[in-house]
């Protein structure tokens, strides 16, 4: 079992590094494609990506020590297996089984050859299910037999050069009952599909659910809220860009920031009808609720609601930097320490009010909105 482990464990941490940088853009292709969050595709579409690298991982790995794999095997080493169902044979001669007598039945479960047999099967039957979910008809089986046997190719190519010539010998067997169990486990899957499939919403449902939302120009808050964050990204990449021709200061970096601010979430929307840079990648704008149209003095209302929030925090370090800059202030220097704690709480009790407030815009099911949407009587159009 620990052979086993082992390769699911390097695939996992595979997997989350992989998803830190795929969440974002999966979440704005999942959103400009069906109009919101599907989180049983999500869901689907990350269990495919870690499936793929567990079954990679569990058809390379453990690597051998040395990359001269050649000095560890004798000379007469045969890499290949071109006899198919050369599987019968091992399983009946390691446990020879009386067919009348059901009790020999069990010794051959428990054998190794039959567990190395199982195993092959059960190794690319998630992908039947995959590629059913993807392709939803029963006609579409041929791409399982494709799929399945194309990827066992690829396992056992890997495994025959020495990991695309690596190492100077293979360390596995190429095999062809793998190629024919890896095929079957896959079309197996992709039979057996539907009864795992009821369990979550068809593609039909999510495309019905995404032409309604469409009709209803309804935008939900998780996609507003990915928007925003990426504005926040353009705001940082301007800012940067700004400083690099200004000093290298608090108030600079603060001015630079706050320049950033205004034509992002003011100008560029205020000539865009309403677009940010955020919400143009997500397919949406920002209107008065009572014109349906983009106002300046909305846009302007909802700039000044963000930008009051960074204001505080900027200030709270202005004043933090400067009690603890080394001017030498008589008067100041016995109060330094309570006005850093002081800066500190306020700080995380705004960050908290902030952080509370979102949640609960989230939780409510799009009965609430943003305070800055609130405060300029702004939102989300799709039209």
């Amino acid at each position: 079992m620990s052979s086993y482990v082992f390769p699911v464990q390097t695939a996992f941490l595979i997997f989350v590094v992989a998803a830190m940088f795929l969440l974002v853009p999966w979440l704005i292709y999942g959103y400009r494609k069906d109009g919101f969050f599907s989180w049983s595709r999500f869901f689907v579409s990350f269990s495919f990506i870690f499936y793929i690298l567990a079954a990679y991982c569990l058809v390379i790995l453990p690597f051998p020590t040395t990359r001269d794999t050649c000095a560890q095997q004798a000379a007469d080493t045969i890499y290949y297996n071109l006899v198919p169902f050369t599987f019968v044979k091992d399983i009946m001669k390691e446990t020879p089984i009386v067919w009348s007598q059901p009790s020999t039945y069990i010794g051959m479960i428990q054998g190794r050859a039959f567990l190395q047999v199982l195993f092959n099967v059960l190794l690319l039957m998630p992908l039947g299910v995959y590629i059913r979910y993807f392709f939803q008809k029963r006609s579409f089986w041929t791409y399982a037999l494709l799929g399945g046997f194309g990827l066992s190719l690829f396992f056992e190519i890997t495994q025959i050069t020495g990991f695309y010539g690596y190492y100077n010998c293979p360390y596995r067997l190429f095999d062809v009952d793998d190629l024919l169990l890896n095929t079957s486990g896959t079309i197996l899957g992709f039979v057996t599909a539907p009864i795992l499939l009821a369990l979550f919403p068809s593609r039909a449902s999510i495309q019905a659910k995404s032409e309604q939302i469409v009709e209803q120009n309804r935008v939900y808050t998780m996609p507003q809220l990915l928007a925003l964050m990426i504005d926040g990204f353009v705001v940082v990449f301007l800012s940067n860009l700004i400083s690099i021709f200004t000093a290298s200061d608090v108030i600079s970096d603060a001015l630079s920031t706050s320049i950033a601010m205004v034509i992002v979430l003011f100008f560029i929307p205020w000539v865009r009808n309403g677009v940010t840079p955020g919400s143009a990648i997500l397919r949406f704008c920002y209107v008065d609720r009572q014109t349906g149209t983009a106002t300046s003095e909305s846009l302007f209302k909802r700039f000044i609601a963000l930008y009051v929030p960074w204001l505080l925090f900027t200030i709270i370090r202005l004043v933090n930097d400067y009690a603890f800059s080394g001017h030498p202030d008589v008067m100041l220097e016995p109060y330094r320490a309570w006005i850093s704690v002081g800066m500190f709480g306020l700080s995380m009790l705004i960050s908290f009010i902030l952080f509370v407030h979102i949640l609960i815009v989230l939780f409510s099911r799009g009965k609430r909105s943003f305070y800055f949407d609130e405060v300029s009587r702004t939102r989300a159009s799709r039209k």
